[in-house]
């Protein structure tokens, strides 16, 4: 079976929409894929002011944003399809939406982008929701990449996704993953006052020193203390940490530098103890792709932390760097469309595997 499909992913770094169109053929169980062509577009100031205050509306106002959202994907993917000639090639769109609250405690997680909307807009079948049903079975909702991993990253042994937040899995009998910890968006917030709006290649980090007693702070958090399956919302990077940092009154480099060395703590704590669960004396890849892949100094801040311990650290092409998350999410609404699984209940904890996805005809 082939399948050609658009998937769309809004990540917490407000980065901008990622979206790929692939091409995937399965047989016998055996999935292949190829990104054909993928971009991003960016947030304008306004959408990103219109995400970031989402959780402060009204229910009103919430769901007028949410249909006013899924018309700007909906535009989004036509100009997509037009400039890259895609017209009549697409069967579905699958789009994750863009988180606005997440609640694992009670059950509840919603992403804005009005599916019904999308699909008026382009006249293609679309599928978003990916996470409620897992949550109504009792799982976190996420992470939800894992079964993407599984089936198109079979050669790999563990994973890490370096965005908005940090989160790893890791193949075997049982696959696992959970959220590590916020990244990108706590350090775009930190670095929104330079020229360039974002730190590149960590070179600001890497200018700076580390303070003890905030990284303490942080790595104290109850959060860190809390065994797998689990997930996290915005709200505890911007509501815990951020004000953290903050309230430390620090120089840009020095809360840069610490809050990489938190990021790069969290990520090798998580690690060893799932190098465990593999040969003592063999060697395990790591596939880091997101955002935070591009960062060179987090990246040999991780490296330094987890060689010792008998883990490679691979960074794949800037395609699949930059657009893994889109490709998995487009896989999603594949196997959506097909009704197989698609959400992993070794993953979140759910109490069984699970076909995630509503589906919107015109």
């Amino acid at each position: 079976m082939q399948y050609n499909v658009i998937g769309l992913m809004s990540g917490s770094s407000l980065d901008g929409l990622d979206m790929a169109f692939v091409h995937f053929e399965e047989h016998a169980g055996q999935w292949t894929f190829e990104i054909l062509e993928a971009c991003c577009k960016p947030y304008p100031l306004d959408w990103k002011e219109k995400l970031t205050g989402i959780i402060g509306l009204s229910a009103k106002d919430y769901l007028l944003l949410h249909i006013t959202y899924g018309h700007w994907l909906g535009n989004a993917v036509n100009d997509f399809m037009e400039e890259r000639n895609l017209t009549y090639r697409v069967q579905l769109i699958a789009s994750h939406g863009h988180t606005a609250f997440h609640d694992p405690a009670r059950r509840m997680t919603a992403q804005i982008g009005d599916g019904a909307a999308i699909a008026a807009v382009t006249g293609i079948r679309t599928i978003t929701d990916f996470r409620s049903v897992d949550m109504a079975l009792g799982g976190q909702g996420a992470p939800i990449v894992p079964i993407g991993e599984k089936l198109l990253f079979p050669d790999y042994d563990l994973f890490l996704n370096i965005g908005g937040i940090a989160n790893l899995s890791a193949k075997g009998t049982n696959r696992i993953g959970f959220d590590v910890c916020p990244a990108n968006r706590i350090l775009n917030l930190l670095a929104a006052g330079t020229k360039k709006g974002y730190d590149e290649n960590g070179s600001l980090a890497e200018a700076g020193n580390i303070n003890e007693h905030l990284l303490d702070k942080l790595n104290g958090l109850n959060y860190y203390k809390q065994s797998y399956p689990k997930s996290l919302s915005n709200e505890f990077g911007l509501n815990e940490i951020y004000p953290l940092i903050l309230n430390a009154h620090l120089s840009i480099h020095d809360a840069l530098a610490t809050y990489v060395e938190h990021i790069a703590v969290q990520i090798s704590k998580s690690l060893i103890p799932l190098k465990l669960t593999f040969s003592e004396t063999e060697e395990l890849s790591l596939l880091i792709t997101g955002g935070g892949a591009h960062n060179r100094f987090l990246i040999e801040s991780i490296n330094n932390k987890v060689s010792p311990a008998g883990i490679k650290c691979i960074i794949p092409s800037e395609n699949l760097v930059d657009y893994k998350e889109a490709l998995i999410i487009a896989l999603m609404g594949a196997l959506r469309w097909r009704e197989d699984i698609n959400v992993l209940h070794t993953v979140t904890g759910a109490s069984k595997d699970s076909i995630n996805g509503a589906v919107w005809s015109v």
